[in-house]
């Protein structure tokens, strides 16, 4: 099944309410530095394009740029590294956000169920744990907090040093919007929001797969 880029993986689920850093899409590496400028640093630059869907595997994410030469330096390096294959290219430049806390959340299809909505614990954690919950779409309100309550690791959803709680409401609302997307797109196959890093108690989606029919 053809993947879409980050770009417009994000695109599309931010149309259905995930929240998403500020991000740039240009296509040179002065027009990168352009939008580091604009959004602040420290920034992230990554190689993008429909071709493109294992980025952190082939070395095309690029974290924690301090300075425009940095960006400028990093993303001519990236664009160096396009495959033919590949097709055609961009960069996305974003801030670099840091958390202490990660989630994943996505869509998933279940061959005998249909399609399902996930919600899980990120980061390191991830694979040690396996603590994840899953619903049927379309799901409610009542459906996305009782996802939350599922997770076993609820002490990482209160305070946590130093920070503030998770915003629950926040993350039923990232859980809603993709069972909206699920069901408003019915091309969607898949999707994965991995990392939604918690940024002062609030959820954002750093990353984002989705793969349609």
């Amino acid at each position: 099944m053809p993947t879409l880029s980050e770009a417009d993986s994000k695109a599309l689920l931010a149309e259905h309410g995930v929240p998403f850093p500020p991000e740039r899409v240009v296509a040179t590496a002065e027009a990168a530095v352009e939008a580091a400028d604009a959004i602040g640093y420290p920034a992230v630059v990554k190689l993008g394009g429909e071709g493109i869907a294992h980025k952190t595997e082939r070395g095309l994410v690029r974290l924690g740029l301090g300075t425009a030469e940095q960006v400028r330096a990093a993303a001519e390096e990236l664009l160096a590294a396009a495959r033919p294959e590949d097709g055609e290219v961009h960069l996305l430049v974003a801030p670099m956000l840091r958390a202490t806390r990660e989630l994943i959340a996505g869509l998933h299809h279940d061959p005998q169920f249909g399609m399902t909505v996930m919600l899980g614990v990120g980061g390191i954690l991830a694979e040690a744990v396996a603590d994840v919950s899953f619903r049927l779409v379309p799901i409610t309100r009542v459906d996305a907090e009782e996802m939350i309550e599922d997770l076993q690791l609820q002490r990482l959803l209160g305070p946590f040093r130093g920070e503030p709680p998770v915003d629950r409401g926040a993350v039923a609302d990232v859980l809603l919007a993709l069972s909206e997307a699920a069901t408003r797109r019915p091309e969607v196959a898949s999707a994965d929001l991995n990392p939604l890093m918690i940024v002062d108690g609030r959820p954002v989606a750093v990353d984002a797969l989705v793969e349609v029919r």
